[in-house]
């Protein structure tokens, strides 16, 4: 089923808020992560930036933007009452001493042993790693939130091909078509949207996956 871009990136960010809980602080890779935001309604989600921010809120209504408030990626925020904002050195101190429960991040390749390549693509220009690569090992819980496929291209692989990340550090992959959790055993298949089938996901995944339990009984 061809899915409209806004309704992908709507449906994947609907289906990562649901991984929150009261008082989680979280950090929101740039890119379709940050749409996350939006949809936590009336849950207590404190949102941090590793530009120095914690206590993002929701993305600013167009042409409301406040040209002083970006968050890593350079896009617009606001920010939510009680925020507070601080020098980079405070903001890693806050990832690298494990005080952020779930860091969200986009992704290039990933593979069923929960390898992240999400920083570079050989012989393209690239600002660095930035903050991907302190999020994944500070964070208690790493979630790839991604289009399932780029120009049909396979990104959920046996093996990642590009420069990793960092290794092993998946816990959730979340994608318009399907959610896999990374486990000992390998990828568990937990979950198929409405958009998808088993049989889409089985053609447009390399990596070998497990199906849970709970989808088998339905």
């Amino acid at each position: 089923m061809e899915m409209d871009k806004n309704l992908v990136r709507e449906v994947i960010a609907k289906r990562v808020a649901q991984e929150f809980h009261d008082g989680y602080v979280v950090n929101l890779g740039i890119g379709l992560p940050t749409l996350v935001a939006n949809y936590v309604g009336d849950m207590d989600v404190i949102f941090q930036s590793e530009n120095g921010c914690i206590g993002v809120g929701p993305a600013p209504e167009k042409g409301k933007e406040d040209p002083y408030l970006i968050n890593a990626g350079g896009g617009h925020i606001t920010a939510a009452k009680g925020a507070m904002f601080f020098d980079s050195a405070y903001s890693f101190g806050i990832i690298r001493g494990g005080h952020v429960d779930a860091t969200v991040l986009g992704a290039l390749e990933v593979d069923e042993k929960g390898n992240l390549a999400n920083w570079m693509i050989p012989g393209k220009k690239v600002p660095g790693m930035g903050g991907a690569m302190d999020l994944v090992v500070g964070a208690k819980h790493v979630i790839v939130a991604m289009e399932h496929t780029s120009n049909g291209g396979i990104k959920i692989l046996k093996e990642c091909k590009l420069p990793l990340t960092a290794v092993g550090v998946v816990n959730l992959i979340i994608t318009e078509k399907a959610v896999f959790e990374v486990t000992d055993k390998g990828l568990v298949l937990k979950e198929i949207t409405p958009y998808s089938s088993l049989e889409d996901i089985r053609a447009t995944t390399e990596a070998d996956f497990i199906v849970s339990d709970e989808l088998l009984n339905k």
